[in-house]
């Protein structure tokens, strides 16, 4: 077991969040009782989900992994920084939580309008941060390009 400490939290609230939300629309048929019902199971489920995601990524090696790479990525512009990338890369890893069982394309604009809200100072408009934004999506489901799970 790696000694370093993993965000339970982040996986835990997104997983949670996902989980009510997917919950209520499931208990919508039995009326407003059906709505909480369904939001409190699915919160609860979600949350234990979110919590093994949690488990399986380490932000902070994550964060190092694509700031010691995002130069060489082919979207990079020169003379942008990390800081213009990173909410690129957080945005993905995030969304793939919370949007889990959908693929990128499903939820692309989705991820368009979240972007203007997640961006911070990032100099990037979406049709830049859109390929960082894949690529964190993909290491987290372990399809990047290389095509394998990374070890995080």
């Amino acid at each position: 077991m790696s000694d370093v400490k993993k965000d339970h939290s982040f996986g835990t609230g997104t997983g949670a969040a996902a989980g009510a939300v997917a919950g209520a629309v499931v208990g919508a048929v039995g009326g407003p009782i059906g709505i909480a019902a369904g939001a409190v199971i699915g919160g609860v489920l979600g949350a234990g989900a979110g919590d093994s995601l949690a488990e399986a990524v380490n932000p902070t090696v994550y964060a190092d992994y694509w700031k010691s790479r995002y130069e060489a990525a082919p979207y990079y512009v020169t003379g942008r920084a990390w800081s213009d990338y990173e909410p690129a890369y957080m945005l993905g890893s995030r969304a793939y939580a919370s949007h889990s069982g959908r693929s990128f394309d499903e939820v692309e604009s989705d991820l368009a309008r979240e972007w203007d809200a997640s961006r911070g100072t990032s100099r990037l408009d979406w049709l830049e941060a859109k390929a960082a934004t894949r690529d964190g999506w993909q290491y987290i489901e372990g399809t990047t390009p290389v095509g394998k799970r990374h070890v995080i």
